[in-house]
């Protein structure tokens, strides 16, 4: 069975106030400024003259070369293994990233629309499919269908209108209202 020694924790503590600072700003230069990176550097070179007490009973006038050399040379490894592996994904990208929508309200959402536009007349939905589900323009539509621009124009206005009657839900106005209509309930339950 081996048993490990390691340094005594006042010795560690002594090292940490005597060299911790000179080592923490070497470290912060080979990251880049890093100050998370350096301070686990920090605490890393630390465990590892804790592990070692033969360093301290080295001829050495201070600890403070072979701290910053095992210092260097974790943070060499720890470059490596980050070169090595995909880049991490900071808290920022996250945040910033807009977030999936919810895959059931979607499909619901669609549904919806569905069973909407089946209400309307043939002439109204064909307008909507060629201008929004194929993305035709007003006179591309109008040359699909056979028909003048204006009637295009008109068909999909009125074809709009009437969806936005069939999901009231969706709308802007029912939505300003269906707001308006919370805050009163709520401001006739207190």
């Amino acid at each position: 069975m081996k048993t490990t020694t390691t340094t005594d924790e006042r010795a560690i503590a002594e090292l940490q106030r005597e060299h911790g600072p000179a080592l923490f700003h070497f470290l912060l230069g080979l990251t880049f400024g890093d100050r998370q990176r350096a301070e686990d550097l920090v605490q890393e070179t630390l465990v590892r003259a804790w592990q070692h007490p033969e360093a301290f009973a080295a001829p050495y006038e201070s600890m403070r070369p072979w701290l910053f050399t095992v210092g260097r040379r974790l943070a060499i490894d720890a470059r490596r293994s980050r070169q090595a592996r995909p880049t991490e994904v900071s808290d920022l990208v996250l945040e910033s990233t807009p977030a999936d929508q919810d895959t059931a309200d979607s499909a619901v959402r669609a549904l919806d629309v569905r069973e909407a536009v089946r209400t309307l007349s043939p002439e109204h939905r064909a307008v909507l499919v060629q201008i929004y589900f194929h993305g035709l323009s007003v006179g591309e539509t109008a040359e699909v269908l056979g028909i003048p621009a204006g009637t295009v124009k008109s068909r999909s206005y009125y074809a709009l209108r009437l969806l936005s009657r069939n999901l009231p839900g969706y709308s802007r106005r029912s939505s300003a209202r269906n707001s308006a209509s919370r805050a009163e309930a709520s401001a006739t339950s207190t």
